[in-house]
């Protein structure tokens, strides 16, 4: 059973930065490509950043290309996201999820690709 827990979520002024982990649990000996959704109130969840098993494939939308880094530690189990240059329309809920993948380097970018979810960590920017 794959578990994933969301950590690093916090309030932080408009211009400031913050790092969430998600630390997953159960992994098979299957690859796995991970991602950070996130879901603003009242919005539909978007992508924030997604990562291939490798690690050497990334994918951002518009919104915070040059702003947000995604990275992994497969020894540790661990995808981060660093946010720098946080604006209030950062604000919201962020998951990241998990997905098999045959193909090492996939990287998904939609909601219904994932199995996995974690519960969520909230971030407040304030302006």
């Amino acid at each position: 059973q794959v578990q994933l827990v969301e950590s690093g979520g916090g309030l932080v002024q408009a211009g400031g930065s913050l790092r969430l982990s998600c630390t997953a649990s159960g992994f098979t000996s299957s690859n796995y490509a991970m991602v950070w959704f996130r879901q603003a109130p009242g919005k539909e969840r978007e992508l924030a950043a997604a990562i291939s098993w490798t690690g050497k494939t990334t994918a951002y939308p518009d919104s915070v290309k040059g702003r947000f880094t995604v990275s992994r530690d497969n020894a540790k189990n661990t995808v981060y996201l660093q946010m720098n240059g946080l604006k209030p329309e950062d604000t919201g809920v962020y998951y990241c999820a998990a997905a098999k993948v045959r193909i090492s380097e996939a990287v998904y970018t939609r909601m219904d690709e994932y199995s996995y979810w974690g519960q969520g960590t909230q971030v407040t920017v304030s302006s």
